[in-house]
């Protein structure tokens, strides 16, 4: 019974790691950008279930103010980035998940923006989960609406929000080391136990 335990106890102790190792918490991106600056362009998909294999691949779009349709402008997959439209040409980077192929973080930087970039953008993130026994492919997307200003105006809200979210993330991850922790601590309280039950059972042993 005390085998059955300790493998248990290990065995939550490995998903709690994971988590840590892998937490993801869902920022909107900023929607002002500075005339001249650089600005990131936020993009995050979390996977419901960390400990399924995935790779993704990503694309952006962009729809102009006044314009009708989208415009692809960007592409990320496995052999690296590709800009697509010329009007960001040398203008975007890469500034997402980086050494992986599960893509979580989409977020692209664009330097020297202009009045010209303010619009929507929208990016997709094409997901395939590899279960044990099939593979299943999801599609999700997020909506930037961009506002170009001459002199930045960033509000309350806007600093608010961003305390809020570095807050949040700090919290998960102090949450996580304690359950890791106790863990630990259980699966050792359960070893002690169990190198006490096969000693007493070998004493039994000998006093037959």
């Amino acid at each position: 019974m005390s085998a059955v335990r300790l493998l248990l106890l290990s065995l939550l102790c490995a998903l709690f790691v994971s988590l840590c190792h892998g937490a993801c918490s869902e920022v909107d991106s900023d929607t002002e950008a500075v005339a001249g600056k650089g600005f990131k362009l936020g993009c995050i998909s979390c996977k419901m279930r960390p400990e399924v294999e995935a790779s993704a691949t990503v694309d952006w779009y962009f729809k102009a103010k006044g314009e009708a349709d989208y415009a692809h402008i960007y592409n990320y997959n496995e052999e690296g980035p590709h800009i697509v439209d010329e009007r960001f040409e040398d203008r975007v980077d890469w500034n997402g998940s980086k050494r992986s192929q599960d893509i979580q973080d989409a977020s692209i930087y664009v330097f020297n923006v202009t009045f010209n970039d303010s619009g929507t953008y929208r990016c997709f993130f094409h997901r395939l989960l590899t279960y044990e026994f099939y593979e299943y492919q999801t599609v999700v997307s997020k909506l930037v609406h961009l506002k170009v200003v001459a002199k930045a105006t960033r509000g309350t809200a806007s600093i608010v929000s961003e305390v809020m979210m570095y807050v949040s993330i700090i919290g998960l991850q102090a949450w996580l080391y304690i359950e890791m922790v106790y863990c630990f601590r259980k699966i050792s309280a359960a070893g002690e136990e169990a190198i006490r039950e096969s000693a007493k059972a070998k004493e039994g042993m000998q006093n037959i």
